[in-house]
């Protein structure tokens, strides 16, 4: 749980201070960013499924790292995509909550809060 609330606050840090793209073009960030998107699409999907009782929290996460960063076009459409990659991956993989689905959660919670630290370190203005 306090992994959940971890990677949640690092979110928001990320999203204070934006590193936005240079209009047009991708950032030089963007694969972590994609990267994060996927990390919180399994979010969505796993914590729910493990009982979580989070409801749209990381749809929620996701949306705001959206808003904040503001992509558009195919910078867009890559991110969100890269969400419904990590939802849908992981919906057809498990049914119920595993202890390998435990394990998928936690280790997806530590690389989520390293990759937003890593963006807010190397490019927030």
């Amino acid at each position: 749980m306090n992994r959940a609330l971890s990677i949640a606050t690092v979110i928001l840090t990320l999203l204070a201070a934006p590193a936005r793209a240079v209009e047009g073009g991708p950032a030089p960030f963007d694969g972590d960013l994609q990267r994060l998107a996927e990390i919180l699409g399994a979010l969505h999907y796993l914590r729910a499924l493990c009982g979580a009782n989070e409801g749209a929290k990381w749809r929620t996460e996701m949306q705001a790292l959206i808003d904040a960063e503001a992509p558009t076009g195919e910078r867009r459409q890559k991110i969100v995509a890269r969400f419904n990659l990590g939802y849908r991956g992981f919906q057809q993989t498990y049914r119920s909550c595993t202890p390998a689905a435990d394990v998928a959660i936690r280790r997806f919670l530590d690389e989520g809060a390293r990759i937003a630290r890593d963006i807010t370190a190397r490019y927030a203005n």
